[in-house]
């Protein structure tokens, strides 16, 4: 569990860098009908408080830190019910709570002493989304250009804050790690008696919870045979048929902080095809790993990391053309970890020590319906790296 004395400590980084700072945590999202979606915070405003709650805000400005909080009516405490202000100073070490009437007096004082406010700007990816981003962060970021000249957006500089990972947090995301390698290490020893996907995935489910971890970082994903071929596949409905392979994409969430692992298993009887998959993808993924070092260049590694997997794929006799490169293997090598599963990096142009990312290379070959991914979590020491979910064998 973060500290307060740590969420006051980024905030003083954070805040030395601009005269007004104002993040949204996001509200909560419509699930169906009066129901509301299990809410997950927004990662940068969780990273500076530590509160799990919906509609709460951050005011940074003259060296005090102000939490914002949510205008609840009894109604709704009664059936959802929220931490109190004490609460909430007591978890994030913040100054003060108001209420979003005196949040509002304060942002009008604040924009007549001040011209420029930074806040969550729009996301640059979004256009790449098939899905409607959370509105909380941009409903701020239009009221304070109502009010402010000028607003900047804060993300890149606390991604910088954030891709460099403290003790603390390592130790939690270590803690994640082996909580995940734990329920894989017990799924991989009685991989024979499962029947169907969501076995597989209640297995996990029940893992996670019974040891009092939060859960899911993500949607698992339980992939067998063709199923693989789709990357973010989270249906784990079918059957699961002897001579498939599995892909088995899992992380535990502990404190707020995740895991993400992948392992392909088999469920027996397997041919000679879908092992020499399996090895070029071990064989990739430990070569890939070899080049993360402090001081590397990260597009040197993207680019190195590209050649191990053709070369892979070569040896599998699939690279025939130029685009069948991306064909079987269309996604990413790397992303970062932390409080997001798909975390940047801050920026960086080489790799330095505390950051903590995923290798996670894959082949997928949809006309043999077969799809192989094997990931783990990697933390840039000081020396070279260390791979925290070692523990976990890539065996099938």
């Amino acid at each position: 569990m973060i500290k307060s004395a740590t969420y006051i400590e980024r905030r003083q980084k954070i805040a030395a860098l601009a005269d007004v700072i104002v993040i949204s945590g996001y509200t909560a999202t419509q699930q169906q009908a009066d129901m509301a979606h299990t809410f997950v915070q927004e990662a940068n405003f969780f990273y500076l408080t530590g509160i799990t709650e919906a509609n709460w805000q951050l005011i940074l400005s003259n060296n005090e830190s102000v939490l914002v909080s949510p205008q609840k009516s009894a109604v709704h405490r009664l059936f959802d019910g929220g931490i109190s202000a004490e609460d909430a100073m007591g978890i994030s070490g913040a100054d003060a709570v108001i209420t979003p009437l005196q949040a509002k007096a304060k942002l009008r004082a604040l924009a007549s002493q001040h011209n420029t406010a930074w806040s969550i700007g729009p996301d640059p990816s979004a256009k790449y989304y098939d899905f409607a981003l959370n509105p909380a962060p941009d409903r701020l970021w239009r009221y304070l250009r109502r009010l402010f000249s000028e607003v900047k957006d804060i993300r890149p500089e606390l991604a910088r804050h954030r891709a460099i990972k403290t003790q603390e947090e390592v130790s939690i995301i270590r803690q994640a790690v082996q909580a995940t390698c734990k329920s894989f290490e017990n799924i991989k020893t009685s991989m024979g008696s499962y029947k169907f996907e969501y076995e597989v995935e209640a297995t996990f489910t029940h893992d996670f919870r019974h040891s009092g971890l939060n859960g899911h970082a993500y949607s698992p994903i339980v992939a067998s045979g063709g199923n693989a071929c789709t990357l973010h596949y989270s249906k784990n409905a079918d059957r699961l048929k002897d001579g498939n392979l599995v892909l088995i994409d899992v992380g535990a969430n502990v404190d707020g902080y995740t895991a993400d692992i992948t392992r392909t298993f088999s469920t027996g009887g397997i041919t000679g095809r879908q092992k020499e998959v399996h090895q070029a993808v071990v064989r990739a993924q430990s070569a890939i790993i070899n080049l993360i070092k402090p001081g590397v260049s990260i597009r040197e590694y993207q680019l190195n990391s590209d050649e191990i997997m053709k070369d892979a794929i070569a040896s599998l006799g699939l690279l025939n053309r130029p685009d069948d490169f991306r064909r079987y293997f269309p996604h990413a090598v790397s992303h970062g970890l932390g409080i997001d599963v798909h975390e940047s990096l801050g920026g960086y142009d080489t790799f330095r020590p505390g950051m903590v990312l995923t290798v996670e290379p894959g082949i997928y070959i949809p006309e043999e319906a077969i799809g192989v991914r094997i990931e783990d979590d990697i933390l840039v020491t000081n020396e070279a790296n260390e791979n925290l979910s070692a523990q976990l064998p890539t065996a099938l």
